[in-house]
């Protein structure tokens, strides 16, 4: 078991800093020291009680890059030292969604089943001898945090995780907007409404696409 801080919502719009015991990975499992978080609107919704299905007390955060700790029995993608994001949408590559080349919104996401505890139905969570509910099973506001294998995915050794962290939700957002929704055509004229975190890396998507027009739209000056 591993004594770590992490920031627990205890209930809606009550975020608090806390010591927090996290017990060690089960069968399938991974613990990851998390090194840098991106905070995400979907935070806030969850902060303010409006995310479906979340219980408090929880840990919120879902977009993090970290280093492995430690594994549990059976993994076999990764190991202890290496990098890692985990993933707000888990890969299981065996459901019908994750083989089809159109779709990866795999079965195990939260709209199929909970993700405030871990798939056996725990959690590895606790503090002050209470259990803490995961958040979406990657909970980055902790500095440990435990996953199952097929919601992390190991990356390059030389990542900068305090950037790469953003791709756990907001630029593959952002840039699959443009590159699977959108479907932007080379020669494209294209305007992106807002350009917080996920609007930049629409513009990025539109720009590997090869739009020869990007407007950007914004209330605030600042942004551009």
């Amino acid at each position: 078991v591993i004594r770590c801080r992490a920031a627990v919502a205890l209930a809606p719009s009550k975020l608090s800093v806390e010591e927090v015991e996290v017990a060690p990975p089960k069968t399938g499992e991974v613990r990851i020291k998390i090194v840098a978080t991106g905070i995400c609107h979907t935070d806030e919704h969850l902060l303010q009680g409006f995310f479906p299905n979340a219980e408090f007390p929880v840990i919120p955060g879902h977009e993090g890059a970290g280093i492995v700790e430690s594994i549990g029995e059976g993994v076999t993608s990764m190991k202890s030292g290496d990098k890692v994001i985990p993933l707000a949408i888990p890969q299981c590559g065996e459901c019908s969604f994750c083989r089809n080349p159109e779709s990866n919104y795999c079965q195990k996401s939260h709209f199929s089943e909970p993700q405030n505890v871990l798939p056996d139905k725990t959690t590895r969570f606790s503090c002050k001898g209470k259990e803490i509910h995961h958040f979406l099973w990657v909970s980055t506001f902790a500095e440990y945090t435990v996953v199952p294998e097929y919601a992390v995915a190991k990356i390059d050794a030389a990542a900068p995780l305090d950037k790469v962290c953003l791709l756990g939700c907001g630029f593959s957002t952002g840039y699959g907007a443009a590159i699977n929704t959108a479907k932007v055509k080379p020669g494209s004229t294209c305007a992106v409404f807002g350009l917080g975190g996920v609007g930049l890396s629409v513009v990025m998507g539109c720009k590997a696409a090869g739009a020869s027009r990007i407007i950007g739209v914004d209330i605030n000056k600042d942004k551009f």
